[in-house]
């Protein structure tokens, strides 16, 4: 039996003295199969300095360290791979710089034959949902519905992007995604990042899947 894991995503905007030992705390809670260093406003020197500092603290705790749209720090600072939802050019363009040694994960997909064309370019993921809008209490209805269809038809793994409560991560668990991305319900948990990624896990322990035969 197969459950989602999570996929962590920095705040936009943090200072980095602060937030590491946030991030730290969080990934002391508990699985965590990945972290998206998401600051889409930050320069690149900011990004470097950025991901310089958190990116083995991602990789010590066995996490993936992926970077937001820029594959030269991906490369610099030795992190997994790079999150590209620019464009579908951006994303092969991507895949030749990283590719097989890293990974290149694609988001910002409107349409489905779209989506179809970028899993079959090779991308390693596609994720579900929009990084830049407010977050909600729950996953947005479009989220569930392209996660739940692209998880029962389609073998490229997919990342279904939940709502700011973990109430309702049930509801995203339940798409079959085999990643489930929280933002805030991991950074603005009362008791705690480490705690929030520990009542997380239990959530998506109770969301088991199987996987569809071939």
């Amino acid at each position: 039996m197969n459950r989602p894991r999570l996929y962590l995503v920095t705040p936009p905007v943090f200072d980095l003295e602060a937030f590491a030992p946030r991030l730290e705390a969080a990934l002391s809670g508990g699985d965590v199969a990945c972290v998206l260093i998401y600051q889409p406003e930050a320069t690149a020197k900011a990004l470097q300095e950025t991901a310089a500092k958190l990116v083995p603290m991602i990789q010590k705790a066995e996490a993936a360290a992926l970077i937001y749209r820029d594959t030269q720090v991906t490369g610099r600072t030795g992190a997994d791979g790079a999150h590209i939802d620019s464009s579908f050019e951006d994303i092969k363009l991507a895949m030749e710089s990283l590719q097989p040694a890293r990974i290149v994960g694609a988001g910002g997909t409107k349409m489905k034959h779209e989506e179809m064309e970028i899993a079959e370019s090779g991308v390693d993921y596609l994720f579900f949902g929009r990084l830049d809008l407010e977050e909600q209490p729950g996953a947005h209805a479009k989220t569930l519905e392209r996660a739940e269809w692209w998880a029962e038809l389609f073998s490229t793994p997919c990342v279904a992007l939940g709502g700011n409560d973990l109430a309702t991560l049930g509801e995203t668990a339940d798409t079959k995604a085999d990643f489930v991305a929280l933002k805030d319900a991991i950074w603005q948990h009362p008791e705690g990042p480490a705690q929030a990624v520990r009542l997380a896990n239990a959530i998506l322990d109770q969301h088991p899947f199987e996987e569809d035969e071939e």
